[in-house]
């Protein structure tokens, strides 16, 4: 199937617009992310509709808290991404184009049966994760569109690498999305993901802007990105650019992949990140991988009384009365809060 967002060159090439890597891409070639391929100066998706994940999850494991917290949500992916990063967690896919000789698996479906799938398994939206949804946007795009003309919300699982064409495209059929902010550093990025920070910068402001209820994830990794005066910085960043309402969950390491020279993250190392985006002012910090801890849960920022109880991915009790706290009728930063 011919993609979308590039231009051709007279000598055959193709330049691809979408991702931030902006690939110059020669005839009979792939762009970085394995999956788009450059076919008589023509560039092609390789995975229309070649899904290899169709799981129904819990929303609360994207991780998205504050987007009908309690509800599933369908959750697809295809292979490949435009990252390298070192601790992938879904390396077997996502990396799969990457490191088997571009290799491309997944079953043939139609974005009508992935809404069928969703309705008929109880799911309120849709999530495109696992893998960067970024390199199958073009089956993201018409599944999005008919999921919304079915009253399903449509839930982005994302690095933040796209560009302000592709973020221009899907934007408007997003509700939520959770971008991983790997770190607040350049270096990071391209010693350990082989990308850039000010494009993942830029979506984090465009999705903000547009109205799209956007949390951040970041995997925090020992010795790496960890260090209070960073996780400072990133916790400003959110505060002030954001807003103070920004969802951030600190997420806990484990050795994988081609990482597996360090250790998993401390509990309380991830405690600490956490009191460091409370006290740069954020109002919802969460722990993510790191089961039975106060920072599964959702308080009122206010007057910070419990307001949705998790273990896991689980709700245990939602307590919010007409989206907001029950003891001082503060709202709750959200989206269909209460929404089942």
């Amino acid at each position: 199937m011919e993609a979308l967002l590039y231009e051709g060159d007279p000598d055959g090439s193709v330049r691809c617009h979408l991702c931030s890597h902006r690939c110059h891409i020669t005839a009979n070639r792939r762009g970085l992310c394995g999956v788009r391929e450059n076919r008589g100066g023509v560039l092609h998706t390789l995975v229309y509709g070649r899904l290899v994940a169709g799981n129904v999850d819990p929303i609360e494991k994207k991780p998205l808290f504050h987007l009908m917290p309690g509800t599933l949500s369908y959750s697809i992916a295809t292979v490949g991404c435009n990252f390298r990063c070192r601790f992938c967690q879904n390396a077997d896919i996502a990396q799969m184009p990457a490191d088997r000789d571009g290799q491309i698996a997944g079953r043939e479906t139609s974005p009508q049966q992935v809404v069928a799938a969703a309705m008929e398994s109880g799911c309120r939206s849709i999530a495109y994760t696992y893998t960067e949804p970024t390199v199958f946007f073009e089956f993201a795009l018409a599944t999005a569109r008919l999921a919304r003309q079915r009253g399903l919300r449509n839930v982005w699982v994302s690095n933040g690498f796209m560009t302000p064409e592709a973020l221009a495209m899907i934007g408007p059929l997003l509700d939520g999305a959770n971008i991983d902010l790997k770190a607040y550093s350049e270096r990071y990025y391209t010693a350990f993901c082989g990308a850039r920070l000010a494009p993942v910068l830029d979506t984090l402001r465009g999705m903000k802007a547009m109205g799209i209820l956007v949390e951040v994830t970041t995997l925090v990794v020992p010795g790496l990105n960890d260090s209070d005066s960073e996780l400072k910085a990133l916790a400003d960043f959110l505060s002030r650019a954001l807003g103070p309402e920004t969802p951030w969950h600190v997420s806990r390491f484990h050795p994988t992949y081609r990482m597996l020279d360090r250790p998993a993250t401390p509990r309380a190392t991830l405690e600490r990140a956490r009191q460091i985006g409370l006290e740069a002012g954020l109002r919802y910090v969460y722990t993510g991988n790191l089961s039975g801890d106060e920072g599964e849960k959702t308080f009122c920022h206010h007057c910070r009384e419990l307001l949705i109880d998790r273990h896991g991915f689980q709700v245990v009790e939602n307590r919010l009365n007409q989206g907001g706290c029950p003891r001082c009728r503060t709202a709750l930063y959200g989206v269909a809060l209460e929404e089942k």
